[in-house]
């Protein structure tokens, strides 16, 4: 799993995932994702190049949005596939870890959720 952390903005970060989220790729990003979900910044994890999710990569998930909504803010997953977006529906996780196919939308839901991004 290769994890990369950049800013998307003001008060934006941008974490890009490419690989399996099995128990080695969340042992990788472990450390990455609660040092940026505790950063008191929105959240935009680009999951475009993830083409597996074991349970333990759901876990990660939903800690870090639980994290960044602590301080009222808002995790979104930018374009999963269609596996990956499937298990997520079927896990129940969608209200918790909102789902959009473009930076724009993305932009737009942190608008609408009151964090208007620059």
């Amino acid at each position: 799993m290769q994890i990369t952390v950049s800013d998307f903005g003001h008060e934006i970060k941008k974490i890009v995932l490419v690989g399996k989220l099995d128990i080695a790729g969340a042992q990788e990003i472990e450390l990455p994702m609660a040092t940026v979900s505790g950063s008191k910044c929105d959240v935009i994890v680009d999951m475009f190049g993830v083409d597996f999710v074991a349970s333990i990569g759901l876990r990660h998930l939903v800690l870090a949005s639980r994290r960044v909504a602590r301080s009222s803010r808002k995790l979104i997953l930018l374009n999963p596939n269609s596996l990956v977006t499937e298990l997520l529906v079927t896990a129940g996780l969608k209200d918790l870890l909102p789902i959009v196919r473009s930076e724009d939308e993305a932009k737009a839901a942190l608008l609408a959720s009151g964090n208007a991004p620059s």
